[in-house]
């Protein structure tokens, strides 16, 4: 049976002869079908929705699922969003206990949101993720999606307010009303760029008030996720518009040998050093950097096709991270982050380029592990 809200929106709409509110609340009431598994019932409203081609509207052209829009519309809407397949999933990811347990509150309520509309109640379905860069903002919100089992979504705001400016309210409307058909996670990061507080220009105060009072008009099947580096930047207004707030920091010496043990589980054969020692020598990097250690490492196991030792290679990698020039970061209040530069001994930096042009050489045998080879050399 179809929510209640939906529904009464959906006679006001007829009644109005509003044929954009009739289509998008009807598509809505389907998508919500579909994941009931009321198959039989979404296809028979999808055929109600059809009608003749001169009575569609411009909005309902756009609205349509992806299989039947037209090509301007895919367009405009890739110039907005881009869809991800989310392939992390929340065991991947090493969390602070209370960040874990809202994710996880969050997946129930949305898994079981027929009971909590039973009674009365919706579930949550907006996040706002605060925390330094490289430290898990964007892997949480793709780890949501995988959970949920939905479309990723990321928006690309910038593309919203440097190409629609004048147009702005009219484009968020179109893309939201979109999203509405569809259950997705919908990820705007670095959204401090968009809603701090005051705004640069009138017309930017305009976005955001359009893009917040879209984000209320969305259903609960379409969960936001929003993540910011500088959180005091923001509105006020923005901030009371999340129902969950999570902060995500630099991983500390626990943090980091979580990851680590995660990491080298997977190997038959000892790092050759204990998680304790690496957490404590790579102490003040970040998850992201932190992971491309391990890629580092996993590189390097792979091309040697099991003639090097593991402890051999993860000593290596350990002396080219403390001794080339590496970013370390530490807090040091209000988002900013000082920048430390470690001098390269050039019998390590000749090494890594060296090891560097095999890994180009021999691509191939890294595509089968996942992994690409390193394409930036600073």
């Amino acid at each position: 049976m179809a929510r209640a809200d939906l529904l009464v929106k959906l006679i006001k709409g007829a009644v109005a002869n509003d044929l954009d509110v009739v289509d998008t609340t009807t598509e809505q009431i389907i998508t919500e079908e579909r994941a009931k598994q009321h198959h039989p019932l979404a296809d028979r409203l999808e055929k109600a929705l059809i009608r003749p081609p001169e009575r569609h509207s411009s909005a309902y052209q756009f609205n349509k699922p992806p299989n039947g829009s037209s090509p301007a519309a895919n367009s405009q809407r890739k110039d907005v969003l881009a869809e991800r397949i989310p392939r992390r999933r929340l065991a991947d990811l090493v969390l602070p206990p209370g960040c874990l347990s809202q994710c996880r509150e969050l997946i129930e309520e949305q898994h079981r949101a027929d009971l909590l509309r039973s009674h009365g109640l919706e579930p949550r379905h907006s996040a706002l993720l605060i925390g330094p860069p490289g430290n898990g903002k964007t892997s949480l919100a793709e780890a949501l999606a995988y959970e949920l089992g939905v479309a990723f979504f990321v928006v690309r705001y910038e593309t919203v307010v440097s190409s629609f400016l004048g147009e702005t309210s009219g484009r968020l409307k179109q893309i939201f009303d979109y999203v509405r058909t569809v259950p997705c996670v919908l990820f705007f990061d670095e959204f401090d760029t968009l809603g701090k507080e005051g705004g640069d220009t009138g017309e930017i105060k305009r976005v955001v008030s359009a893009l917040l009072l879209q984000i209320d008009d969305l259903p609960s099947s379409t969960v936001v996720i929003t993540a910011t580096n500088h959180h005091e930047l923001l509105d006020r207004a923005v901030w009371r518009r999340f129902q969950i707030k999570m902060e995500l920091p630099i991983p500390d010496n626990r943090s980091l040998y979580n990851y680590f043990d995660k990491f080298f589980s997977r190997y038959a054969e000892p790092a050759g050093f204990s998680m304790s020692d690496l957490s404590k020598r790579l102490l003040g990097l970040s998850f992201a950097e932190a992971e491309e250690f391990c890629l580092d490492i996993q590189r390097r196991f792979v091309l040697s096709m099991g003639q090097e030792r593991l402890q051999n290679i993860v000593d290596s990698r350990l002396h080219v991270w403390g001794e080339q020039p590496a970013r370390r970061r530490e807090n040091a209040g209000g988002g900013c982050y000082r920048l430390y530069l470690f001098r390269a001994r050039v019998a390590g930096a000749g090494r890594e380029n060296v090891q560097h042009a095999a890994c180009l050489q021999h691509p191939r045998g890294l595509a089968p592990q996942g992994l690409h080879a390193v394409q930036a050399v600073l």
